[in-house]
């Protein structure tokens, strides 16, 4: 270790503080005046499915809906090039599957199918938006618990703190940008709040180590240490996991453009976070040496060990 440059990174504690700050305080004004943008998942509406003779592009789809006065459907390919799922938000009508046809049919040559037709209904929503709130907590809190069991309670403190920087930022994003927030993106921040606590505890695990071996250092060098000494792992992990949701975002197709973006966006805050916000925490609550040391025996319970 002595032979490796120590990479100051609680040198700019503060700064990443006021940077964490800042953009916490951005998403929470976003979501307060703004709020997320609930897609049909949410908020109701119409699912139609509808099978092509001949495969025919996306955007004619959206063109033809909107022409027709379907306003804000999301069409998106379902299994084949010749299966469109369109996702209407408007309410149920024993019509709508064949209005829809009708209106698909003026512009196309070959035969279109009416699969199904299915109706979300707001209280579907609103029971959603109530169970995946719960989720998170519960994810949180379990969380928290496994952390202090594993660790120590300042440890699981700095964790948590780390995922609601993550999980507050993610959806910051999501409300400043209006896109849709679907099953999709809370199945992707439920998955971010995994990908980073596992950063979290590899950098963790480190920090304990080194607070025990390390005789003669200060908690903030221990720290740099720790990160430094995980910073290559910290790295190959973010950057696959990058490529693989970069690709995932581009090519993924529209069904799953917002789960991509919103893992990307996870990773790349959750992967700041690990380093800066969770280690911030440590410092912020005097981490020591003793807080690791396990607590001497009392005399007593020395004599009377046999």
């Amino acid at each position: 270790m002595s032979e490796q440059k120590i990479i100051n990174f609680m040198g700019q504690r503060k700064i990443a503080a006021t940077f964490s700050l800042l953009l916490l305080l951005l998403s929470i004004g976003s979501l307060a005046v703004k709020g997320l943008n609930f897609g049909l998942d949410f908020t109701g509406g119409t699912l139609v499915e509808v099978n092509y003779s001949v495969a025919e592009p996306l955007q004619n789809v959206r063109n033809t809906l909107e022409k027709s006065g379907y306003n804000g459907a999301v069409v998106v390919n379902f299994g084949s090039d010749t299966d469109v799922l369109v996702r209407l938000p408007h309410g149920q009508s024993d019509q709508l599957g064949a209005e829809i046809i009708a209106a698909l049919s003026q512009d196309v040559n070959g035969a279109i199918e009416l699969r199904r037709v299915e109706f979300v209904g707001p209280q579907v929503g609103d029971e959603l938006k109530e169970q995946g709130g719960l989720a998170m907590l519960m994810a949180l809190g379990l969380v928290m618990l496994y952390v202090a069991m594993r660790f120590q309670l300042k440890f699981s403190v700095g964790a948590v703190s780390a995922l609601i920087h993550d999980v507050i930022v993610t959806l910051g994003v999501f409300s400043i940008l209006q896109i849709d927030f679907d099953l999709t993106v809370l199945a992707a921040v439920l998955a971010v709040i995994g990908y980073s606590l596992n950063d979290t505890i590899v950098v963790s695990d480190r920090i304990r180590e080194n607070f025990i071996k390390i005789r003669k250092a200060t908690p903030i060098e221990i720290i740099n240490i720790s990160l430094t000494e995980t910073l290559a792992r910290t790295i190959v992990t973010s950057l696959t996991t990058i490529l693989v949701l970069v690709a995932l975002f581009v090519f993924g197709g529209e069904m799953i453009h917002s789960f991509a973006l919103a893992l990307l966006v996870g990773v790349v805050i959750g992967t700041y976070s690990s380093i800066y916000v969770a280690s911030n925490v440590l410092l912020a609550m005097d981490i020591s040496k003793e807080d690791l040391i396990p607590p001497a025996k009392e005399a007593a319970e020395i004599d009377d060990l046999p």
